[in-house]
Formats: C-alpha cells, structure tokens, sequence
C-alpha cells in the first residue's frame, strides 16, 4: 500500500539536517506497526523532541510540511503538547512535541513506553535514542491488572452511577443523564470488558476499544447493540437497563475467573431502583 506521508516525512528529514534545534523525529502508531498494519484511514503518528517546542506549538514549523486545513493543540503524556493538524484534504498528523528533558522523563517514568511499545522508527536521531529507547520500552504488550480492591470499586462506582443517571432521566435532565449512560458508565463497562476478555485467554485488549469488534466476545457485541441510546428519555431508560444487564453478567463472571467476592448488595439496589422507577 502507497504511503500517503512519505512527502511530509521527506520534508521533516530535510528540516532535521539543516536544523539542529529537531533532536529526534520518531514515528509512531499504525504507520510502523504490523498487526493491524496501516490502511486508508491511518493517520500518521510522530513524536518530535526539539529544542524549540514553541514554534511547533504554534503551528509555525508544521506548515513548512504541507497545508495546513484544520489545526489544534492539546496536553499529551509526560507534560508534552500534542499538534494535530489535517494537511490537503485527508492527512491527519498527529505531532507530540517534547524539549529533550520532558521527553528523557517520560522514557524514565513509562509515560512514553504507552506510546511506543507497539513500535517505533527513528527519523532524526541526534542524541543517541536509537540506544536509549530500547532501555526503558520494550516491544510488548501490557493487558490492564486489576486487584480485589479496583475491581469493587468499579463494580460499585457502576451502580452508583446508574441509580444517578436515572434520576436525572426522571428530573427530565437528559443531555446529563445520556452523557452518564453513553459516556461515563460505558468507560467502566469497557474495563470490565477488556477484563472478561484477558480472563477467557485474549492477549491484546487495546485501549480506548480500539478493534474492539475484533477481541471481545460474541455475546458481548450483540448485546452492546442494544446499550447506546438515542436522545430520547425512554431509549435512553432502555439503553440504561441494557448497559446495566450486560455490565452486571461480566462483573460476576470477572469476580468468579479471578476469584474476588462480588458486591452482590450493589448490583441488588440499583436493579430495584431501576425497575421501580420509569421515565414520566
């Protein structure tokens, strides 16, 4: 497949070898990585650790790359800023701008192994990474644990939450409560989830349920089509319901693979809370 990047690639390099502020280019994500490799829609992943973050920051150095269509910043891992910019019509960039001290700490504290360890390639290289990288970040994959005392308090900060969200759909709140059942409870169905999915034997979960479709199981992604609501107060009273079904049968069957007691109390209130109580 024909790398879409290979220009903006070429154009960093020629910036690296006339400026010496650029201490490394490396490039990340599904461009460098094999399983699942890069397609169509893969955007082009870089970390770039510079002496003069401020003009990357700024959208100055990027533009030197292409045009420049849609562009913002936000915090990134270790304290660096993050540039995403889409060039021409398609091109999604993502930049992580380091100085050398943020990024040297981010190796040091694994902040940057989050990033890094599905693979890497060294465009610019001035201070020696091509050694220091393989010190602190290895090639591997790192399935999420969970102790007895994690497991509660997700199992429990569920059903909180689930008693909360129907009383906003009863108060008529329902931009908050969807935002609960969609947003907030479907985080913590996710781990729950990926750990059902470790239990029965997967080796890779993601993150984010990235591929989702591809490690979790049959039943879970059929039952996941009935969790996600519309915005209408009874869809969102039966996503709700949903959601809470599918989470309690994972959690049980989390708590009895890894041996944890099962706040049965917990999932017991929030059902006859739930089944008292519709949407006017």
């Amino acid at each position: 497949m024909t790398d879409r990047y290979t220009d903006i690639k070429q154009k960093l390099c020629a910036c690296a070898e006339t400026d010496s502020s650029i201490r490394a280019i490396i490039v990340i994500g599904s461009t460098v990585r094999q399983n699942p490799s890069a397609d169509e829609f893969s955007d082009l992943d870089l970390m770039i650790v510079t002496d003069a973050p401020e003009v990357w920051c700024s959208g100055e150095y990027p533009k030197k790359l292409g045009s420049v269509r849609i562009a913002f910043t936000e915090p990134t891992l270790g304290g660096g800023t993050e540039y995403r910019c889409i060039y021409d019509a398609d091109r999604d960039t993502d930049m992580l701008i380091f100085t050398p001290e943020l990024f040297d700490r981010a190796l040091k504290d694994g902040a940057a192994g989050q990033v890094l360890n599905r693979g890497w390639v060294l465009l610019c290289d001035r201070d020696g990474y091509v050694q220091t990288i393989p010190q602190y970040v290895q090639r591997r994959l790192n399935p999420p644990e969970m102790t007895a005392h994690v497991f509660r308090n997700t199992v429990s900060d569920f059903f909180f939450h689930n008693i909360w969200a129907c009383k906003k759909l009863r108060r008529g709140e329902l931009w908050s409560a969807k935002m609960c059942i969609d947003g907030y409870l479907k985080e913590r169905l996710l781990v729950m989830i990926e750990q059902d999915s470790l239990c029965r034997g997967v080796k890779d979960v993601w993150h984010d349920g990235r591929f989702l479709d591809r490690w979790a199981d049959e039943a879970t992604l059929r039952a996941l089509k009935d969790c996600f609501a519309h915005y209408d107060g009874t869809d969102c009273q039966k996503a709700l319901l949903a959601t809470h079904r599918l989470f309690a049968r994972l959690a049980a069957d989390v708590a009895e693979k890894k041996g944890f007691a099962y706040p049965h109390e917990a999932e017991q209130c929030a059902a006859a809370y739930l089944s008292a109580h519709t949407v006017p």
